[in-house]
């Protein structure tokens, strides 16, 4: 119902949305999509999507070790993106931001490719964005592995959320270049723990302890391990999870 275009409608774009197999297919990631396309509507962004002739960037089987399977994908999504035109790919998944940025070179395809917080921070810093609605409660963000420690990526989502009228950032003591993984990488998304104690529980924990009534991610995969964690520590009248897009879109209503 947003009445978004195609590439193969549009056949060039300033902006690919890469929306990615989470921002797709889940239902709470969904929501992060929606949010972030009518931020682009609302900063007027030339942007399309692949829709159904995207596939998953092949993150997940590399991580795993199925290389055949990652290179097949890399490769058949290179060919793809070679039709279109367009000045930059942006997504919300971190994953999937390092695989396009930084491994799809390997096999040929080089492309620009942002981070949707360096987007929105752009958009932001430009005027184009102008959040008036105040944000309230505590809020902390929680550094992803693949868009802090593999990309260096920190600033932009403090920016952002330090952007939101009456906003009060709180950092945990690990957090950026010390930043604890949410428990998801390598694959562990779809693995049970075995020994030990969850690693998305002892994050809740972190977010508990500075006080925070909102934790700010920037990564599907720890949307769903923060979310996770949350629950089981009982915390969900206390403690909110939502991705920076979603933290900008309600500021803009």
């Amino acid at each position: 119902g947003l009445d978004i275009k195609t590439m193969a409608e549009k056949g060039e774009a300033d902006i690919l949305f890469w929306v990615g197999c989470s921002g797709a297919l889940f239902d709470r990631n969904v929501r992060t999509t929606i949010a972030l396309a009518k931020i682009l509507q609302r900063a007027g962004v030339d942007f399309a999507i692949l829709g159904e002739e995207e596939t998953c960037s092949g993150d997940p089987a590399r991580r795993l070790g199925n290389e055949y399977l990652f290179q097949m994908l890399a490769q058949q999504n290179i060919e793809t993106l070679n039709r279109y035109k367009f000045r930059r790919i942006v997504t919300h998944c971190p994953h999937c931001f390092n695989t396009l940025k930084n491994e799809y070179p390997q096999f040929g395809g080089h492309y620009e490719v942002i981070h949707h917080s360096q987007l929105i921070a752009e958009l932001l810093q430009s005027g184009r964005l102008k959040p008036t609605k105040p944000l309230s409660g505590k809020i902390t963000y929680h550094d992803s592995c693949y868009l802090g420690r593999y990309n260096g990526i920190y600033d932009a989502p403090r920016d952002i959320l330090r952007a939101i009228p009456g906003s009060h950032l709180l950092e945990m003591k690990r957090s950026r270049e010390r930043g604890l993984c949410c428990g998801a990488g390598g694959g562990h998304a779809w693995m049970e723990v075995r020994q030990g104690r969850p690693v998305n529980h002892i994050r809740t924990e972190e977010v508990m302890s500075v006080g925070a009534e909102m934790v700010g991610t920037a990564c599907p995969f720890c949307m769903q391990m923060m979310e996770d964690g949350i629950r089981a520590k009982q915390q969900e009248e206390t403690i909110a999870a939502l991705d920076i897009a979603e933290i900008v879109e309600r500021a803009l209503e």
